[in-house]
């Protein structure tokens, strides 16, 4: 399982059916992280929850002397968590990435809640995009800091 996570400044998701399609907002968050989540074959429970302890508690946020030394639950900071099968692509051979890495879409979902629900249940206040649809995510990367998490 994989997680790219920014801290930012602010950050929302739209979600619609198709890019040809009306677009809502499905979350919005203040000062915190945004987490890419991508799964793969063998993954299961105990990853998702793997991944959203280390989110939750990744030392990315500036503490009273201004190192990196503080968490997202030090700092109260929300969490917008979006599904992002593209994380596990291949592009070592040819231009057309493979996907083949990226897991089922019905397992893939289920391990993403996972992740959402094991946040909240640390006391995260979660924001998501909707899976299987096209989303665009805005936000305002600080710092920047950007960290890609495997588990």
């Amino acid at each position: 399982m994989r997680g790219l996570v920014q801290r930012v400044a602010q950050a929302s998701v739209t979600s619609a059916p198709t890019p040809a399609d009306a677009a809502e907002e499905t979350g919005r968050i203040g000062a915190g992280l945004v987490v890419l989540v991508g799964v793969t074959h063998g993954d299961d429970t105990a990853a998702a929850r793997r991944l959203a302890d280390k989110v939750w508690n990744l030392r990315i946020f500036p503490d009273e002397g201004g190192a990196m030394n503080a968490s997202c639950a030090d700092v109260g900071g929300q969490v917008l968590v979006v599904p992002q099968f593209t994380l596990y692509g291949d592009t070592r051979k040819g231009r057309r990435p493979s996907f083949v890495a990226a897991a089922e879409p019905e397992t893939a979902r289920d391990l993403v809640d996972d992740v959402v629900a094991r946040l909240r249940e640390l006391g995260a206040t979660v924001a998501t995009g909707r899976f299987q649809t096209h989303m665009q995510v805005s936000l305002v990367n600080d710092g920047p800091v950007t960290l890609l998490l495997e588990v």
